[in-house]
């Protein structure tokens, strides 16, 4: 006896239901993607209960005709996917974030859907669907010009033990928040729209489409303070573009949730992000910090498969490692361009307005602080200083006996300059610049550990990465894979002192080690790379060590705390810190200044 059967209709949109829909949150993108690809400019979610009870999206979109409204429902109906002139379907061409025809008919048979739309000068129809059965389209109340609202009430009343995989209304709610908010920002044209039971919790207003609209759209969501302490990216390599905002690495958080990636203006989440992040802030941040930001990757559709998901949510390029090292070197293009500029928010906090993650809390108004010494030495018509040799600061010249802090006869001329005129040294510890308009406080071991490490890095650059020979090889045993993907990478592994061979089925003998990291565990230095190349296709674990080592070095080499300066000193440090890229933190990623303004101090003593 067979038992082969053939699914009834309302089962397979069930099955495809539990792809696609998996919680409130999914069938609010795919609703609002579809109002998107209408070209929408106005977009209104409502959702209560979590979701759970009821969600309505409203939309001014060009809406659909009687007939496009009955096969919209339909399974495989679509509009994102048209024959090109010999009849043939490019998969891959895909210019739209979905279509209309994709998630009505699964979201249909799990709850109670009612659509009502509009086109132009055309009728109002609304089309009901009640756990996949579905009702004759019936004429509508005017929705306007043209537009559409759907609303799906009683999710997976059709399928109730899908209901107790749902979490709180408090996590769905912030699940669907999250999701809009994922949406605007790669829309900053879009009015957004977001009310739960009765309360408005999100309005973000069209804003227009060049960069300064994504900014403040991304300010509007990250909070104010992003946009004054973000760097702009835009670079461009083969076909692909990448650009967005970035944090400075003083602008860090506790965790990667602020990180956002877009391909070709969809939201999806992605590893590769990620391990280019890490990679491009390993030598700014500790591995415990991440920074906040937002990038914009546009390609060829061919470039990239979008439906490797069900939910779209994640992406498979065609050359994962051309978009990885372009993201990297974007970054570190940007945080090279960003010089010794640190992030606002340092004084910020010293001033009680903003949290010490630099990200404001819900429903917080934070006050922006405006930034003068960011801009360019021509916006500040001062030509940029050189520094010869013989005025560079040295952490060993240095007196130790305590002296007074004479006045010098520069301090004026060095007033206009970023960092300002050094006036005194506070508790042997901290440099007290004047500005033109205010003060900076300097951490002198924090911003000395940087200028060496930076020299430093020169140095290794210059010279390469010495390696030293094994007496005996150390044999590594690795699963096969992971063997084959690090002697995949024996060529870049060689560049940074590593030498490795291979030694039978699933073994590597290493045969030198970078000099630089002393007595190293190779078997678990290899282990370690091996895992990174699983994860993000790149060995960050070697270049990190040699870059904690320098960072080490640099930290025990620089400027001790409780070591006292004069004023020659003081301001050679502040000049070399104005020349040196990324001075404005320490390796760790902590400031090594903080700026107030005249107005921020009028302000603490109740003169304004």
């Amino acid at each position: 006896m067979s038992t082969l059967r053939r699914l009834p209709p309302e089962t397979i949109n069930r099955i495809a239901a539990g792809e696609v829909v998996e919680r409130p949150a999914s069938v609010v993108k795919e609703l609002v993607e579809n109002a998107l690809d209408a070209n929408a400019q106005s977009i209104e979610v409502t959702v209560e209960d979590g979701g759970k009870t009821r969600i309505t999206i409203a939309d001014d979109g060009h809406g659909m005709s009687h007939d496009e409204l009955l096969l919209a429902v339909e399974r495989h109906a679509t509009s994102k996917l048209a024959p090109d002139d010999d009849g043939q379907w490019d998969l891959l061409a895909i210019n739209t974030m979905g279509f209309r025809g994709e998630a009505l008919p699964s979201i249909g048979s799990v709850a109670r859907l009612s659509l009502t739309t509009q086109r132009s000068g055309e009728d109002a129809w609304v089309l009901r669907l009640e756990g996949g059965v579905q009702k004759d389209p019936e004429p509508a109340p005017p929705l306007g010009l043209s537009g559409t609202r759907i609303e799906v009430r009683d999710l997976f009343f059709a399928v109730p033990a899908r209901l107790k995989f749902l979490k709180s209304e408090r996590a769905e709610s912030m699940a669907i928040s999250d999701v809009i908010k994922r949406l605007a920002m790669a829309r900053p044209d879009v009015g957004f729209t977001l009310s739960s039971n009765g309360r408005t919790s999100l309005r973000l207003m069209a804003k227009g489409t060049d960069e300064n609209a994504r900014l403040a759209r991304l300010d509007d969501i990250l909070g104010r303070d992003f946009a004054q302490n973000s760097i702009a990216i835009d670079q461009t390599r083969d076909g692909v573009q990448v650009t967005g905002f970035a944090g400075l690495p003083t602008y860090h958080q506790g965790s990667a949730r602020h990180q956002y990636l877009f391909v070709n203006g969809r939201p999806v989440r992605d590893k590769l992000l990620h391990g280019a992040v890490r990679g491009a802030y390993a030598d700014f941040l500790a591995r415990d910090r991440h920074p906040a930001l937002a990038l914009f990757v546009d390609l060829d559709p061919h470039m990239v498969d979008v439906n490797v998901h069900p939910a779209k949510a994640e992406v498979r390029f065609a050359d994962p490692g051309l978009v990885r090292g372009l993201i990297v070197g974007a970054l570190r293009h940007g945080l090279a361009n960003a010089g010794h500029r640190a992030s606002t928010t340092t004084a910020g906090f010293a001033l009680g307005r903003v949290r010490p993650e630099g990200m404001q809390a819900e429903g917080a108004h934070p006050v922006g602080m405006p930034y003068q010494s960011q801009t360019s030495w021509a916006q500040r018509g001062a030509p940029r200083p050189s520094f010869e040799e013989n005025t560079r600061f040295s952490a060993f010249d240095a007196p130790s006996a305590h002296h007074e802090m004479p006045q010098t006869d520069g301090a004026e001329e060095t007033q206009h300059l970023p960092l300002g005129a050094a006036r005194a040294q506070v508790h042997e510890t901290y440099i007290v610049t004047q500005t033109e308009d205010g003060i900076i406080i300097v951490d002198q071991h924090a911003a000395h550990e940087r200028l060496v490490y930076e020299d430093m890095k020169k140095a290794l650059s210059a010279s390469g990465v010495a390696a030293q020979a094994l007496l005996v090889p150390e044999i590594v045993e690795l699963d096969e894979q992971s063997a084959e993907r690090v002697l995949a990478r024996a060529d870049e592994l060689s560049e940074l002192g590593l030498s490795i061979e291979a030694f039978g089925q699933g073994a590597v003998a290493v045969r030198e080690t970078p000099a630089l990291l002393g007595n190293v565990d190779a078997q678990r230095l290899v282990r370690d790379l091996a895992d990174d190349l699983a994860e993000f296709d790149s060995a960050l674990s070697l270049k990190e060590r040699l870059e904690e080592v320098c960072s080490t070095m640099a930290c025990h080499g620089s400027v001790r705390a409780g070591r006292r300066l004069n004023a020659t000193e003081m301001n050679a440090l502040l000049r070399q810190m104005e020349a040196t890229p990324h001075s404005g933190q320490c390796n760790h990623g902590r400031p090594t200044y903080v700026e107030l303004k005249l107005k921020d101090i009028e302000q603490l003593f109740g003169r304004r």
